[in-house]
């Protein structure tokens, strides 16, 4: 007698480590393992990796997963990836260029440019993907000005995922989640968007064929079943992005149900049944199925902005959770001081790389724990941002849930819940991205229903309710934060064009 075939293996291919997650059918987590590798950074504003390191990591994760759980069970694996990634294929399929990732800077000249232009809000519309330098659209118009080289030998252009695809499974293949990420698609049409094919200089052949992200591929290469331990025979399914599967992980599933992830960096997302973008080109609309995609928008600056605080502002030595408790005393509002958190540029809702962050309203009668607290408050006001901006795409939003490292300390918690107006559903134990491509795959492999069972495996354990006077403080306050994007913008663009003359930060 066979023993049923009840588990999935989740893929979650990260910026910075790949993790395999063993999931049975009921959620349970039966064995996992993880491996980090370096992103690399070689010039100023370049973020780029080793896809051989990226294609190890799978490879021995997954073994060390196998190994654990047996092969008897195993249905077949399934991919999320992080997103906006791009590398060069020569004519053998062999890399050319190194993986450039999301965080990537190098084409902001050339975003900028195309953003202004006079279809750049248009061709956001069209495919979901705001110009931005992450994209992979403006990252080939670098290419194009800059390497003429590579460009000339480039057979394929690809992302990541759809490399380690090749190397396991044979096929050259991206999802239209992935793809709705790139800045290449029509999300309307889900095909390639022939403007923006003309715009980035290269023709659709060059890029790999596009697929449903509930594609099952039938079988491994002899050198993916060698370095997994599984059977040839084992079937993988395509997968999706990492955003966009992390709402399937905390069960965001369904219409008016938003998550909120704050970790290094930050996003809010909500499941809807059709693509769209709002009017002011605020958020992005990336494919999680067919019938089911998410909008919302990234924030660069999350954890990242606390962990400066802790290191450069607060008392030297002083415990992170010690620090938020000195600056939960503080009331909201920082008494006056906005701190715009854009330490590392910004994403949505504004798209562009040329902010950088400011103190405002600083006087003499404020405390590194006004500074702490501000920090925090620009953090949650810039998701507040783009809550409205989510809102102005004629969503509703009926509740939200959070995860994240950070989300462990109340002061996070409480002010996330104010500055959105909204209560914040914490969730325990969640997988995110690994658990939403294993729960794709499920439905793939027809083993669930539907992926909506996600709801009922990630259950809210707590809810965080806002409290009335703070949060007509923060709705007093996300206007004035909004408006200083604008107002120092002109500041901006004068200080990138001072740059070279100015000192280098230590």
């Amino acid at each position: 007698m066979h023993a049923a075939r009840d588990i999935v293996i989740g893929i979650d291919m990260g910026t910075t480590a790949t993790k395999a997650v063993a999931f049975s059918l009921a959620g349970e987590q039966l064995s996992t393992a993880s491996q980090g590798y370096p992103l690399e950074e070689p010039h100023p504003g370049h973020a780029v990796q080793n896809p051989e390191l990226i294609l190890g990591a799978v490879y021995q994760t997954v073994r060390e997963v196998v190994a654990e759980v047996g092969t008897a069970r195993i249905a077949g694996l399934a991919f999320s990836s992080a997103m906006h990634s791009l590398m060069a294929l020569d004519a053998q399929l062999n890399p050319l260029t190194p993986v450039i990732t999301w965080a990537d800077t190098r084409a902001s000249v050339q975003a900028e440019r195309l953003r202004a232009s006079a279809g750049g809000l248009a061709l956001h519309r069209r495919t979901g993907t705001p110009v931005h330098p992450m994209s992979p659209l403006t990252k080939l118009v670098w290419f194009r000005e800059q390497e003429p080289r590579i460009r000339q030998e480039a057979a394929i252009w690809a992302g990541v995922k759809d490399w380690v695809l090749l190397r396991l499974c044979g096929a050259l293949v991206v999802d239209h989640s992935l793809a709705s990420c790139s800045g290449l698609m029509d999300i309307h049409r889900m095909e390639w968007d022939e403007e923006a094919l003309s715009i980035a200089g290269i023709r659709a052949e060059q890029l790999p064929e596009l697929v449903p992200t509930t594609t099952v591929l039938d079988g491994l290469t002899e050198e993916g079943a060698a370095a997994t331990g599984l059977p040839l025979s084992t079937r993988v399914v395509v997968g999706a992005g990492d955003g966009p599967l992390a709402n399937l992980g905390v069960g965001a599933v369904r219409p008016g149900v938003a998550a909120c992830s704050i970790g290094t960096s930050g996003a809010l997302r909500v499941a809807v049944d059709r693509p769209a973008v709002d009017p002011r080109g605020g958020v992005f609309c990336y494919a999680i199925t067919e019938d089911r995609w998410v909008i919302g928008g990234a924030i660069n600056n999350g954890g990242v902005t606390l962990e400066w605080v802790r290191n450069e502002i607060a008392e030297a030595g002083l415990p992170t959770a010690e620090m938020l408790d000195r600056a939960a005393e503080i009331p909201a509002g920082s008494g006056g001081l906005l701190m715009l958190p854009y330490l590392l540029s910004e994403r949505a809702p504004h798209w562009s790389s040329i902010a950088s962050g400011a103190y405002i309203g600083l006087t003499r009668a404020h405390t590194r724990e006004h500074m702490v607290r501000a920090a925090l408050e620009g953090v949650a006001l810039q998701l507040a941002l783009v809550l409205q901006s989510m809102r102005a795409a004629g969503l509703e939003i009926e509740e939200i849930r959070a995860t994240g490292g950070v989300m462990r300390h109340p002061l996070w918690q409480q002010t996330l819940a104010d500055a959105f107006g909204a209560p914040i559903g914490l969730l325990e134990g969640q997988e995110g991205s690994g658990f939403g491509a294993a729960l794709l795959g499920m439905q793939a492999f027809g083993l669930i229903e539907s992926i909506d069972v996600a709801a009922q495996l990630q259950p809210v354990e707590r809810s965080i309710r806002p409290r009335p006077a703070e949060a007509a403080v923060y709705s007093s306050l996300l206007p004035v934060f909004d408006e200083l994007y604008d107002a120092l913008l002109p500041t901006y663009h004068r200080l990138r064009r001072l740059a070279p003359s100015l000192p280098a930060v230590r």
